[in-house]
């Protein structure tokens, strides 16, 4: 076996530390004694880093890559593969076979292994495992034995050759062996557009380019299976339906596999595959409508359970109007409040119905209402406010949850009561996916949940079926603010369906302390400009300037904030795009400067691709992490930095508070964080802040829409900054979300409950394409002899 490949750089070595490595991807970085390189290296020793299989000490390998100079760690051998050395000689064979590697193979056995295969046994033995048979008075056990020894040891590097030859990095190629394990490369040459389906970082140009290599093009079924699949989740998890019509979906199908320029596709062909993927359960169909199956279920299983609910009658008369008014007038003179009648219809519905929704804008008075709820419920069911006083046998019969570990401090720091996000409250790790759904019960009797515009449809059908027959639901949101980045807009449509009682805070009480940000919130939810935008308040300001300008006017506001007391935590940039001059990933380079600077390069500071972390500076958590008690969009603080040389780890460690909850992450972790000076839009959902600065300008007018600008300034606390163009902003007000999303959920909930509409063709039954209908679904049928001119 000839390792070494013409033109390829290479160094060759023997195993003898392994400084760090990475058991959920492989990454690793070792040092070897080097025997043999066609590199410039006159050292002895080396630091080979990169993704590898198990690597065995005192082995020989042969790794393939380049030498690269680290500003740190100084000159490392970057590996795009490895392969360990196999002898070539009869001798060096038997001796290899004989090894303690190999249990149950002696010396003999191993000499009669060799002296049947030849000096070529052990690729023989790889490619042609029933060859073993051949072998006399060799066991069935052991040549098993033998040959799944060899395919640990030897297969997967002959795996990741392979998938680099096919173009495939490190990286790329270990997630593809964790996922195929020996059978990689024959799922690449029978299919590789399983790939798209099964490998994150796989689209579907990778796979169509794998498939032109061994000859899958045109109207293959594997490919347009792959194209209509990839069409339909990314459209779904991109843009938040729950499904796509057939129509559409088939011409943007179309138009994928033509746009390679491998042929024209026809509708006929592409339709036929449809139908093949129902059969095989990979999509749903409902009417003319085309489902992910689990985002279909989801939406069933979230009708039917919230229609579980609803069917609890037992709340309605559980008290008598006279007792509920009298424990409300204790409440109000025992905690100085009158409420407001809207107010009180909705503690009353909330404690007479299983399910309720509550909705209004800033300062109608949302957390007062859930204040009142919580002590109006205790107080009738004569049960203890206090935690404490309960125990695992009989715990505590209220649980406050929200999409957010900052949300849910909000709820916790408004009711004086424990809140925890909804992943916490269903016991998930962070690792399930959409497909799975594993979760616990609920244990309680009264359920608020806040934020509920946040809550995207998979989220929301788990929670709900954990939900016992006995507990009472209170959804609390706005739905005037973005919906979930996640596929559906749950609080959206349950609103709509007019099947759960809801109560709608319009009054604002917040005003009456003069804040003009709630004032133009509340004009703008209306679709209106407010006339005074551009006047300067005492709480608001506008300051007009161009795209190139905003980083210098975001500078003199941060450092004019800065010199009247406030914090790099009181102070939040948001934008609604990363890229550009103003940009979430430019400003966030020009605040770290301003906020947290390292003028003399003396602090500790430690880099990660192009951003640079230093103790203070201010970071956004980007994926859930249960089991560390932080999740997506949680904000915190580094706090310590360790280079690897300080710590028994030998690891870059940074370590970063969450209000007090420090997680710790190695190097190769920071991924999953980003600094937060400035951030997204979406990521400041349910969080609020003293100062929030927001440049609006004509650049971001992809971005620019009524919920976005909406959400943004219902962040600001105290001071809220418009920076920008003022024609950009009377843009995005008038502009409502013309990205309408595609859900099924009010006609499920009307259909379930049986409620009278105006429209009733929604029928629960699946596509049932077939080769008579395909013609209906065909966008061209019945255009043949149309030409442009006719439309002219």
């Amino acid at each position: 076996m000839d390792l070494f490949v013409d033109g390829e750089k290479y160094i060759k070595g023997r195993h003898l530390a392994t400084i760090f490595r990475n058991q959920e991807n492989f990454y690793s970085v070792i040092r070897i004694r080097v025997t043999e390189t066609n590199e410039v290296f006159e050292e002895k020793e080396a630091v080979v880093t990169g993704y590898f299989p198990q690597i065995h000490e005192q082995e020989t390998y042969v790794f393939y890559g380049r030498f690269k100079d680290h500003p740190k760690f100084g000159r490392q051998f970057q590996a795009k593969h490895a392969q360990k050395e196999i002898p070539q000689t009869k001798q060096g064979l038997v001796t290899y076979l004989s090894s303690d590697l190999f249990k149950g193979i002696g010396k003999k056995t191993a000499e009669l292994i060799v002296e049947t295969l030849g000096e070529g046994a052990i690729s023989k033995i790889l490619d042609t495992p029933s060859l073993l048979e051949e072998v006399p008075r060799l066991s069935a056990d052991k040549a098993k034995s033998l040959y799944e020894t060899l395919i640990e040891h030897q297969g997967l590097e002959q795996v990741m050759v392979a998938l680099n030859q096919y173009g495939f990095g490190p990286q790329l190629s270990m997630k593809i062996y964790q996922m195929y394990q020996q059978q990689a490369i024959e799922v690449i040459q029978k299919n590789p557009y399983q790939l798209v389906e099964d490998i994150e970082g796989i689209g579907f140009g990778r796979a169509d380019e794998l498939g032109a290599q061994i000859g899958i093009d045109g109207e293959h079924p594997d490919r347009l299976k792959a194209g209509i699949l990839f069409t339909l989740e990314q459209r779904c998890l991109k843009e938040g339906h729950c499904y796509l019509e057939a129509e559409p979906l088939l011409k943007e199908v179309k138009s994928l596999l033509e746009k390679s320029g491998k042929g024209q596709v026809s509708f006929e062909a592409i339709a036929e595959q449809l139908i093949a993927l129902e059969k095989e359960e990979k999509v749903v169909g409902e009417n003319d409508r085309v489902f992910l199956p689990s985002l279909y279920f989801s939406e069933k299983g979230l009708v039917s359970n919230i229609a579980r609910l609803l069917s609890q009658t037992q709340y309605e008369d559980q008290f008598p109007e006279s007792e509920f008014l009298l424990a409300l007038g204790e409440l109000e003179e025992r905690i100085n409040v009158q409420y407001a009648p809207s107010q009180k219809e909705a503690i009353q519905t909330a404690l007479t119905s299983p399910i309720m929704l509550l909705t209004g804008g800033p300062g109608t008075g949302k957390t007062t209402v859930i204040k009142g709820i919580v002590e109006l419920y205790a107080e009738l069911h004569g049960c203890s406010l206090d935690p404490k006083s309960y125990d695992k046998e009989e715990p505590f019969p209220i649980k406050l949850a929200a999409p957010t570990g900052r949300a849910a401090k909000r709820m916790a720091e408004s009711t004086g009561l424990p809140a925890v996000t909804i992943h916490r409250l269903l016991g998930f790790t962070g690792q399930e996916t959409m497909e799975e759904d594993e979760g616990r019960e609920v244990e309680g009797r009264l359920l608020i949940v806040d934020e509920m515009s946040m809550v995207d449809t998979w989220l929301a059908y788990q929670l709900f079926k954990a939900l016992p027959n006995d507990i009472q639901v209170v959804l609390v949101g706005d739905e005037d603010q973005l919906p979930s980045v996640g596929p559906g807009q749950v609080l959206k449509d349950l609103l709509a369906s007019g099947t759960i009682p809801t109560v709608k805070l319009t009054d604002i009480y917040r005003q009456q302390e003069g804040s003009s940000i709630i004032e133009m919130a509340h004009e703008m939810k209306k679709g209106r400009m407010p006339s005074d935008v551009t006047k300067q308040q005492k709480d608001r300001s506008f300051l007009p300037c161009r795209i190139q300008q905003i980083p210098d006017v975001v500078e003199q506001v941060v450092k004019s904030a800065m010199k009247k007391g406030f914090t790099a935590k009181d102070i939040q940039v948001l934008a609604p795009m990363y890229k550009g001059p103003a940009g979430i990933d430019r400003l966030n380079k020009i605040l770290q400067e301003i906020l947290n600077p390292n003028p003399d390069g003396t602090r500790k500071q430690l880099e990660f691709g192009d951003a640079q972390y230093r103790i203070g500076d201010k970071v956004l958590q980007l994926v859930n992490q249960p089991e560390q008690n932080v999740f997506n969009g949680d904000i915190g603080e580094v706090v310590s930095i360790f280079f690897a040389k300080e710590n028994t780890e030998k690891e870059d460690m940074v370590i970063v508070s969450y209000e007090g909850n420090e997680v710790t992450y190695t190097k190769q972790d920071l991924n999953q964080i980003t600094h937060a000076f400035c951030c997204s839009i979406h990521k400041s959902q349910g969080s609020e802040f003293p100062i929030v600065i927001l440049p609006v300008v004509k650049s971001y007018y992809r971005m620019l829409r009524r919920n976005l600008l909406y959400t943004a300034i219902t962040r600001s606390k105290q001071f809220l900054i418009l920076c920008g163009e003022e024609e950009a902003f009377r843009i995005g007000v008038e502009r409502n979300d013309d990205l309408v999303r595609k859900t099924a959920l009010k006609e499920k909930l009307h259909a379930e409950l049986n409620v009278q509409t105006a429209s009733k063709d929604v029928e629960d039954r699946p596509l049932q394409l077939t080769e008579e209908t395909i013609e209906v679904i065909d966008p061209m049928v019945g255009m043949e002899n149309v030409t442009p001119y006719d439309f002219l």
